[in-house]
Parts: C-alpha cells; structure tokens; sequence
C-alpha cells in the first residue's frame, strides 16, 4: 500500500530524516537511496508517496518513495559488467602466475593482493554506511586505493555489491586510476622502470 507523508527532519550530510505519514503515527526512517529522483534533495514539508518496507534490524523505513507529482520508476536490476571483473581476474591469474615464474618481484605481488582486499572492503564498508545512513569513505579515497593497485578489488566490489557501479562520473575516474596503475606496472618492466623493480624482488 503507497502511503504520503511529509519531510520533517532531514540530515544533509548523512543523507537520511523521517517523514510523518499523513494518516499519523509514529516517524518513519528515509534514506535518500529509497528516493526515486536522488537528484534531488528533500527540503522539510515536502509531501513524499511511499511504500513501507522493513531493514536488516527490524526497523521500519521507507522504500520506493517519490515526490509528489513525480512517477516512480521501477528500475530494473542492471547485470554486473562482467567485462570489469573477466579483467581484474585475468589480472589476478597473470600477476599470481608470472611471480611463480619468477618473474614479478615478490613483495609487488604481495602489495597488490593487499591492495586489493583493501580496496573490496573499503566498498564493501562504504555500500553498508550508505544503507544505514553512516559515516561514508570519501570517493577520492576509493580511487586512491585504486590507483595505489586495488583497482581489481574495486571492479569485483562494484559488480558483486552493486556500489558505485552506475555513477558514470565515479566510473570515468575509476578507469583513469586502472589505466595509470597498469601503465606504471609496465614501466616498471621498461628500461627506465628494471632498477625500482629490482628494488621490489
């Protein structure tokens, strides 16, 4: 059943308020990922049209909610890219592969797989802040981590999680932190690169 309330307490920086139904009744929890439009932010005494729906804890919040006089769009579930993750897996299997080859210094190759879980979890954490309404990592922090080597971790962590995956500004940075992390590796294989790599076995 679509139920209307109205904002009465809304958290910018968080991201999340409660809306007061129009039949009454106690405050209902809204985070603006439940929102329809997300473009745009809910100012106090806007009317929202919502369905009520229950969180991991039990507690009642808001879903599906739109503004008054907008249509709410169903959105249908997006498949993972699995161009991004065959990537990250054929990047995982050769690093792996060619160290056991002798060929990629061993502390490199335990730099990436530190990177990489790093960076999984940071989205992973980062996914469950924006479900609740917590403490967000910062996207450039996000793309740091991709660019200092968990750019595998990264692209696994967008498709699997479905985070950040659909945000084509988040996504144009993404794939600049991938091509210098993959560009760096293989100047470190160049000329001008064999003396740090040495460094590193």
């Amino acid at each position: 059943m679509r139920l209307k309330g109205k904002v009465v307490q809304w958290n910018a920086d968080k991201a999340f308020g409660f809306i007061t139904p129009n039949g009454g009744g106690d405050n209902i929890f809204i985070h603006k990922t439940a929102l329809s439009n997300r473009s745009r932010t809910p100012q106090i005494n806007d009317v929202i049209t919502f369905s009520v729906a229950k969180d991991k804890t039990g507690r009642y919040c808001v879903s599906e909610a739109t503004f008054s006089g907008e249509k709410l769009k169903k959105n249908s579930a997006k498949k993972a890219n699995k161009f991004s993750i065959y990537l990250a897996i054929i990047f995982l299997i050769t690093i792996i592969a060619v160290y056991f080859f002798g060929l990629f210094p061993k502390y490199l190759l335990l730099g990436y797989l530190g990177m990489i879980v790093i960076t999984f979890f940071a989205y992973a954490l980062d996914k469950s802040a924006a479900k609740r309404g917590g403490w967000r990592t910062q996207e450039s922090t996000l793309h740091l981590f991709s660019l200092f080597g968990g750019w595998a971790g990264a692209a696994i962590a967008q498709q699997l999680l479905r985070h950040k995956s659909s945000k084509k500004a988040f996504q144009n940075v993404f794939w600049i932190t991938l091509t210098i992390n993959i560009g760096a590796l293989i100047w470190l294989y160049s000329s001008s690169g064999a003396k740090y790599l040495a460094l590193l076995s």
